[in-house]
């Protein structure tokens, strides 16, 4: 098991105004959230930063290797990269609200790995994401949602680690959503994988993150594509 994950998030720069855009980045999509460019399904990466690509070009991140290898594969989609260091579960709660205003095809929720580095109950934690789900499905009744796995780090013992683990599973099974494998499968702990500081994936780190997530939710954006 990776021992570093959960320090993969970035020094902590929570935001706690569920009404600030901040840290969120599009790719494909500009100006207000509210504001839909193209008639393509609208799929919206809600995470820390692994998600907003910490270190590297906004198109290096691993979302946007997902989004050009739908188009590659015929599934066309606008990418939200709404990826923000240092955030935890209930920071990435409180921001949904501004982030949900607008319409969604998916919702790939990336979040507690900061808990987890934190040290913080996994009870909060879990009932954190659970709330995200809930509020991600009641603003979006028809959007997908999936859940991306995160790991505690080893310093907190194994006992915390597996409590840790344990939270997607039983989310995921309690609220019907999907859940992804571990996000840094075969590229965390991988020196020539990431950045200097051993944490942060690099350029093909990242790429190998994204060819996993897409190999994960090509089931769910191939039902996108047929709606």
């Amino acid at each position: 098991m990776v021992t570093l994950v959960a320090l993969a998030c970035g020094a902590p720069k929570e935001n706690s105004k569920a009404s600030a855009p901040v840290g969120v980045e599009s790719t494909t999509v500009t100006g207000t959230p509210a504001t839909q460019t193209t008639s393509r399904p609208r799929v919206l990466f809600l995470g820390t930063s692994l998600t907003a690509g910490l270190g590297l070009d906004p198109d290096s991140a691993y979302p946007a290797v997902v989004q050009r290898l739908a188009v590659k594969n015929g599934v066309g989609f606008d990418l939200i990269n709404a990826g923000l260091s240092g955030e935890t579960s209930a920071g990435a709660l409180r921001r949904a609200d501004w982030l949900l205003t607008q319409r969604l095809a998916m919702v790939v929720i990336e979040t507690g790995a900061n808990d987890g580095l934190r040290g913080l109950l996994t009870d909060t934690t879990a009932a954190n994401i659970e709330a995200l789900i809930a509020k991600t499905r009641a603003s979006q009744p028809s959007a997908a949602i999936v859940l991306v796995q995160m790991e505690a780090p080893t310093n907190l013992g194994p006992a915390y680690q597996k409590k840790f683990r344990n939270i997607y599973a039983t989310v995921a099974r309690k609220t019907g959503v999907r859940l992804l494998p571990f996000l840094l499968e075969g590229v965390g702990g991988h020196p020539e994988l990431n950045q200097d500081d051993g944490i942060h994936p690099t350029a093909e780190g990242a790429r190998r993150v994204g060819a996993n997530v897409f190999k994960s939710l090509r089931p769910v954006l191939d039902s996108l594509s047929r709606k």
